[in-house]
């Protein structure tokens, strides 16, 4: 838990600076992103589980 608060506070942050900066944020739309960002944990996940009945 202590890993996700950090890094939620560091995301934060950064989106803080580039605000300041008047930068456009560097993240995709926010439901895209969350959705890519949980595709890309399923397939880690995913390939973790299936190395486990086969030799990769």
């Amino acid at each position: 838990m202590k890993t996700v608060l950090i890094a939620t506070l560091t995301g934060f942050i950064v989106g803080l600076i580039f605000a300041i900066l008047k930068l456009p944020i560097p993240a995709p739309p926010a439901f895209a992103g969350i959705a890519g960002i949980i595709g890309i944990y399923l397939g880690f996940k995913a390939f973790e589980w299936m190395s486990g009945f086969f030799s990769l």
